[in-house]
């Protein structure tokens, strides 16, 4: 009963009803990696990048999972932010649900708050291989303390910009920009004809909030102040009509970007007609290799300069990327918890982090196959990002935050659309996003 009110606080009256319609666990008793005709259910994020080989993952890695364990593995996908946050609401107040969770790293706050999922003791991680197998970066954000931690690393995604090399050099920009002033002056130098200066996914259910949460822990504003929030701050305001004005005022991004999701912004960034893809990570590697931009690309820290300014004023904080990546954890209901730490120790095994690398771009979570990867040189601004990649707040309610602070953006396509976007109009979204943080904030244990 703790657990469930836990969990209310945070879904509201809605998750209820939605509730008895939560996909079931296995039902099977017992556990042991004898798990002849038992099934696993792992719940992962859709991979609209690349789905059909994403697909044939799955297939490789039930086949391996089978031929250890006899067990058969079930995958169930969530497509956006607010689907992720569902499933975890309403198979928690069910007590029934996938077996394990494949969650982004800013939701594991939210999965520990409900107390449903297994907190990782010695024992956990010793039935996974060790917490030695794993880089300690990735484990930053597992749990609000060393000791206690519900987040199994699995891979990593620091964010980065991608970058044409010939254009830039064609305008004459000897070096990336490393503030984001500088970044608005090169993309409208880079900006003519059909050429664009950046490449901006302005529909994506994930990207808006990270610039916005950039830029504003850059200007020193955390957001989240220990049970206070702060986006109604004049260093959101000036973060969001930065984010939007490259397209409203500044007009260095194609208008179509409008109705883009990442994936729809990386093509257009590899037809090789955009300065910048602004906000990136290693998984567009193998669609840039194979657009008109191979062999004339390369990846760059994020600047790290708020808006406005030329440098970062004392309080800022260098955050040249979230703490990204996919966490991976047990349902403390599941039936299955020794089956579910088997495919845990599988998928975290060098072998197949490096595949899952080779296939996706993820980097790996596992420290040794990390390692083998560093003498690339392409991925030398990506270490950078990795080591100063900031957490966001680990509190229970920072889902609902990041949903608010994605909403602002939601709320204003129709607006960028037409090609204008009021100061006013902004403010007033702002304004709803704070009430939402707030409630949140206020509701979280």
């Amino acid at each position: 009963m703790a657990r469930t009110r836990k969990i209310l606080a945070l879904a509201g009256a809605t998750v209820l009803a939605a509730a008895l319609t939560a996909c079931g666990g296995g039902d099977d008793s017992g556990g042991g990696s004898s798990g002849s005709g038992k099934t696993l259910d792992v719940l992962i994020g859709a991979n609209t990048q690349y789905p059909e080989e994403f697909q044939a993952w799955q297939k490789s890695i039930s086949d391996k999972f089978k031929a250890q364990t006899g067990a058969t593995v079930k995958f169930e996908t969530f497509a956006s932010a607010n689907d992720e946050l569902t499933k975890i609401q309403t198979s928690v107040v069910a007590g029934s649900g996938p077996d394990v969770y494949a969650v982004g790293t800013t939701f594991t706050p939210t999965a520990y708050s409900t107390g449903a999922f297994v907190k990782m003791g010695d024992d956990e991680w010793k039935k996974i291989g060790g917490k030695d197998k794993f880089n300690p970066a990735t484990l930053g954000i597992s749990g609000p303390d060393e000791n206690n931690q519900v987040g199994i690393p699995w891979v990593s995604r620091p964010f980065v910009m991608a970058y044409n090399t010939e254009l830039l050099k064609a305008a004459g920009i000897s070096k990336p920009a490393t503030t984001w002033d500088e970044l608005t002056q090169q993309a409208k130098q880079l900006t003519k004809g059909d050429q664009y200066g950046l490449a901006v996914a302005y529909k994506d259910n994930f990207d808006p909030w990270k610039f916005v949460w950039g830029m504003s822990v850059q200007a020193g504003n955390p957001l989240v102040d220990g049970k206070t929030a702060k986006i109604q701050d004049p260093t959101v305001q000036k973060a969001y009509q930065t984010y939007f004005g490259w397209l409203t005022n500044d007009k260095v991004v194609d208008p179509a970007a409008v109705g883009w999701t990442n994936p729809q912004a990386l093509a257009a960034f590899a037809k090789g007609k955009t300065g910048y893809f602004a906000l990136t990570t290693t998984t567009a590697t193998n669609s840039l290799d194979q657009g008109a931009v191979k062999g004339k690309w390369a990846f760059t820290l994020l600047p790290t300069v708020p808006p406005g300014a030329t440098t970062r004023p004392a309080n800022g904080v260098e955050a040249a990327s979230i703490l990204s990546g996919d966490n991976l954890l047990v349902a403390d209901y599941s039936k299955n918890k020794d089956l579910a730490f088997e495919y845990v120790k599988l998928v975290t095994n060098p072998d197949v982090q490096l595949d899952y690398y080779k296939k996706f771009g993820n980097l790996p979570a596992n420290a040794s196959a990390l390692q083998t990867l560093a003498a690339d040189p392409k991925l030398g601004p990506v270490t950078e990002a990795a080591k100063k990649s900031v957490a966001t707040p680990f509190t229970g309610a920072w889902s609902e935050i990041q949903l608010a602070l994605t909403n602002v953006a939601v709320q204003s396509l129709p607006d960028l659309a037409k090609g204008s976007l009021s100061p006013a109009q902004i403010d007033a979204r702002i304004a709803d996003a704070q009430k939402a943080a707030q409630t949140a904030l206020d509701r979280a244990k």
